[in-house]
């Protein structure tokens, strides 16, 4: 199959990528990072996430993130809202795009989200409607298709359900999130061929994260199969509180080199993203992530 021609990048940095840290980041730290991400290119930015800071701490400050940011014409702020409640904020945040997520494992469902992959869809169908009665676009997460911390293997074909449900409900695209990195790419590329059958490859988007060293891999075989949308965190940033060990999601500096070096369009500055992971990380006080940004500055310096 041909390779795409243009790959667009959801930045999930801000937050899936801080969502786990320990200690607070301020927010003027995070409005720092999406403005330096949106400078260095990119189309997609997410934010935030509207849900109980009893759940999730690090993003309390969603609201005031939004409102502290510089928007950039052509570039979409997104935030994942769940519930009526966390999309009724982020409305009036602002926010233009909104996410939700469902498990492709039952066990993985009721520890992360205290319910059955039936219940979350039919939890988040209002949410959707809601969203889209005020033109909000809706995007769709489907966790654990790779496997499982729980249930171990995880069939395509049940990645396939969930996707189609989600579509169908009114998702305009529905990532797959290999959400411990467990994934290869023959796997990867059996995933997207089934699911695939439900859901058009225009409106699929890969996730990996790169516990087992795969991600990359992972992101060439899903170019392999058409797929043109992948989420990446800068610096490497993320894990899962849900999953042990499962460590942080691909890194956007290893992508934008792996896509550049194909010859494919991403829009995206690598010296300023690059510039942009090292600030963020020197914030936490943590190694950056990125492979390409620590030969980039081993070689600048």
């Amino acid at each position: 199959m041909t390779l795409p021609s243009k790959v667009r990048l959801v930045e999930v940095g801000p937050r899936d990528g801080l969502q786990n840290e320990k200690q607070p980041i301020g927010v003027a730290d995070k409005v720092r990072l999406v403005d330096d991400l949106s400078a260095a290119g990119l189309s997609y930015v997410e934010v935030g996430s509207f849900v109980s800071p009893k759940w999730v701490p690090q993003m309390a400050g969603s609201a005031e993130v939004f409102a502290g940011i510089r928007r950039q014409p052509g570039v979409t702020y997104a935030a994942l809202a769940p519930n009526l409640k966390g999309l009724e904020a982020a409305l009036e945040s602002g926010v233009e795009e909104v996410a939700v997520f469902a498990a492709a494992s039952e066990a993985f469902s009721q520890r992360n989200i205290n319910c059955s992959i039936a219940e979350s869809l039919a939890r988040f169908a209002p949410v959707v409607e809601y969203a889209r009665s005020h033109q909000v676009r809706v995007r769709g997460y489907v966790s654990c298709v790779l496997g499982c911390p729980y249930e171990g293997e995880v069939a395509p074909e049940q990645v396939a359900r969930v996707a189609r449900e989600l579509a169908a409900m009114g998702c305009y695209e529905v990532s797959l999130g290999d959400t411990i990195g467990t994934g290869t790419a023959g796997a990867t590329r059996r995933l997207f061929e089934v699911v695939g059958r439900e859901v058009p490859r225009e409106r699929l988007a890969g996730h990996f994260h790169d516990t087992y060293g795969q991600a990359l891999a992972n992101v060439y075989a899903s170019l392999l199969e058409g797929i043109a949308v992948f989420d990446a965190s800068v610096a490497g940033l993320g894990g899962c509180p849900y999953a042990k060990g499962a460590t942080g999601n691909v890194a956007t500096e290893d992508v934008v080199y792996l896509l550049q070096g194909l010859g494919i369009d991403t829009g995206i500055d690598l010296e300023a993203l690059v510039a942009a992971g090292q600030r963020i990380c020197d914030v936490l006080g943590r190694a950056n992530g990125s492979r390409v940004a620590r030969a980039l500055q081993a070689r600048a310096g």
